[in-house]
């Protein structure tokens, strides 16, 4: 009986253990495929402004190299100005699935940094990193333009895991030179991310899986998933954060809006946006968020 109840124990445990590596292979493995994890677009109302930055050929191919010595990308346009935009992409994309929001910083006369995060686009990389090792690369990103402009006044622009990785920058020691944060749908932790999928998706609970799957991404990527917390880092901010998101987003839920904003200490507003999606608040209320955005900004940075 004994020999029984061992022999079950083991075979749930390979079964948990399994599925664990996939969802690290699944989410977490830039290589791997993403089938399921968005919902299907299929609109094509596609504006000149999304496309601007295919056909922009001033655009300069920047690099540097991160922390652990990987190679990362990104583009650089300069604007005769020492305001600063870096734009940050989402989970899966690269930096000229910013080309909207980069194309009105650049009519606003700033100049245009747009990274593409590690493992994406392309910046080299195996792993995606929830906005937890790219905060270091963004400070990377403040570095390459302080070492351009030291009286560059910057501000930070991140869209779904973007968003959470300028938040994550939000609660390290930066430079004066960093004025302002806008945040647009971003999530409270990786953990709380991953698990809301996990259950949306496969109907399976956080517990023991996550955290396997935490103790296989320190393993293959050096970090503990539950590090990656958007909300501890903004309850460190100095920085005043703008939190924008959509009241129908289902790909990082709605009311972690809240739970970020109540976070946060430093000076900060908030933008919900009426019937949009995940990452579609710019485009489906383009002259309501850019009023919020540009009043916001313009209190720190003239």
């Amino acid at each position: 009986m004994l020999t029984i109840i061992i022999i079950v124990f083991l075979i749930i445990l390979a079964v948990i253990v399994g599925i664990s590596f996939k969802l690290y292979d699944y989410a977490l493995n830039p290589k791997s495929s993403k089938e399921g994890i968005f919902n299907p677009n299929n609109s094509n109302d596609q504006r000149e402004e999304d496309i601007w930055i295919y056909n922009y050929d001033k655009k300069e191919y920047v690099y540097i190299n991160s922390f652990d010595n990987l190679k990362l990308h990104g583009y650089k346009i300069k604007n005769n100005s020492s305001k600063w935009a870096i734009t940050v992409h989402g989970y899966t994309n690269n930096a000229e699935y910013m080309s909207s929001y980069a194309y009105k910083y650049y009519t606003l006369g700033y100049n245009l940094l747009m990274p593409d995060l590690r493992g994406h686009g392309k910046s080299e990389g195996n792993y995606i990193g929830m906005g937890w090792h790219d905060r270091l690369d963004i400070l990377k990103w403040i570095e390459f333009i302080l070492k351009e402009d030291k009286e560059a006044e910057i501000l930070l622009h991140g869209v779904s895991m973007g968003a959470a990785t300028v938040m994550m920058v939000s609660g390290e020691d930066l430079p004066p030179n960093v004025k302002v944060i806008i945040e647009d749908c971003g999530y409270t932790s990786a953990k709380d991310q991953l698990s809301y999928k996990l259950k949306s998706m496969f109907k399976l609970p956080s517990f023991p899986f996550i955290n396997l799957c935490s103790l296989i991404c320190k393993i293959k990527a050096n970090y503990f998933i539950s590090e990656a917390s958007s909300i501890k880092q903004v309850e460190k901010s100095k920085v005043p954060i703008l939190f924008i998101h959509g009241d129908k987003d289902k790909f990082v839920p709605f009311y972690m809006l809240d739970k970020l904003y109540d976070a946060c200490k430093a000076p900060k507003d908030k933008l919900i946006v009426k019937e949009a999606g995940h990452a579609k608040s710019e485009k489906i209320a383009t002259d309501i968020y850019w009023d919020k955005v540009i009043n916001f900004i313009n209190k720190y940075i003239k």
